[in-house]
């Protein structure tokens, strides 16, 4: 039976169904691919940052109910005490703040007792910051340290310090990026950490391939955790305005700050997703998946908004959000 057969049978079209086929193979393929789960996970040690509430707290909570040994690094005692109530014996918990090099080495140092000979499954880097945002030029260079402190230096000191731990075991590293590490879409340290996280775990993932070790980004859109609370969002959009010079001020009009936030309401109540297991369920992927992938979008905003925009032209981007985004009384 030759191919002349085929083509006889087919028609015309034959080129156009052969091409069909193959598609629907590689995505059955990739499906199956995707659905594989690594064995052992009962031996197996996750560190997760940021876990006094929101993702970082969801998901120490589905991995302990998996069956994994979590090590839950918390900011404050009592949010420790809380997820510890919440959780089994396989969950731990110890005291961390990012932004301080002695103790992510006092952390590092209990992890590797925990962990013994196995080593370190996983590292999931999600401690984050989003204060302050807001106009660029309100901005003082501390205001852009601040942030930065905690969603890059923080991301790298955490997996430059646990990588002997993780290199041990030929694990997983899943960093928190953004999808405003994707489109800068405000000012302030934010969306320049979060581009600096998807390079760094880029970087990362190339150099570290060679030892087994998978690096994955995680892309959230807008969720409603602590980094979204409108509260906190206005009271440093106030701080920022009221450090501003009156020559500053007058650029913008009396009435710019008041329309920022009314757009920035807007935004947030359409866009933020209360459901926070669209991200937890990437996170979980992410370290039990045999084949895990290299990113991961979640959230609808995420997928039909955000990533296809940081795909267009700049000059879309700009005009988007110029519409969008008040107008400063004095343009040039």
């Amino acid at each position: 039976m030759d191919t002349q057969f085929f083509y006889d049978l087919l028609g015309e079209n034959a080129c156009l169904y052969t091409c069909g086929t193959l598609v629907v193979l590689w995505i059955l393929v990739w499906l199956y691919r995707d659905s594989l789960e690594i064995e052992g996970i009962p031996d197996k040690y996750v560190f997760v940052t940021g876990c006094d509430s929101g993702f970082g707290n969801l998901l120490c909570r589905k991995l302990d109910r998996r069956g994994f040994h979590v090590l839950a690094g918390c900011f404050t005692e009592k949010g420790a005490d809380d997820l510890k109530r919440a959780a089994g014996p396989n969950l731990k918990t110890v005291l961390l703040n990012v932004t301080n090099e002695e103790s992510i080495q006092k952390a590092m140092e209990w992890a590797k007792k925990e962990v013994g000979e196995k080593g370190l499954w996983g590292i999931v880097n999600n401690a984050g910051s989003s204060l302050p945002m807001g106009p660029s030029e309100w901005m003082k260079v501390e205001d852009f340290q601040r942030t930065l402190k905690v969603n890059m230096n923080g991301v790298i000191a955490m997996t430059m310090a646990f990588l002997p731990l993780i290199k041990k075991a030929r694990g997983r590293i899943v960093n928190v990026a953004s999808v405003l590490g994707r489109v800068a879409a405000n000012g302030g340290g934010y969306c320049i950490s979060k581009f600096a996280v998807e390079g760094f775990s880029d970087c990362l993932r190339r150099d570290l391939h060679y030892f087994g070790i998978n690096v994955c980004i995680i892309e959230p859109g807008f969720f409603k955790t602590a980094v979204t609370s409108l509260d906190p969002l206005e009271r440093e959009l106030h701080r920022l305005w009221n450090q501003l010079s009156p020559e500053v001020k007058a650029t913008y009009g009396d009435k710019y700050l008041d329309k920022y936030i009314k757009v920035q309401r807007l935004i947030m109540n359409a866009v933020c997703d209360s459901d926070l297991s669209k991200v937890t369920n990437c996170m979980e992927h992410a370290l039990t998946a045999a084949h895990p992938r290299s990113r991961y979008s979640a959230g609808w905003d995420a997928k039909l908004l955000w990533i296809p925009l940081s795909y267009m032209p700049a000059c879309v981007v700009d005009i988007g959000l110029k519409l969008v985004l008040p107008r400063p009384s004095k343009c040039a």
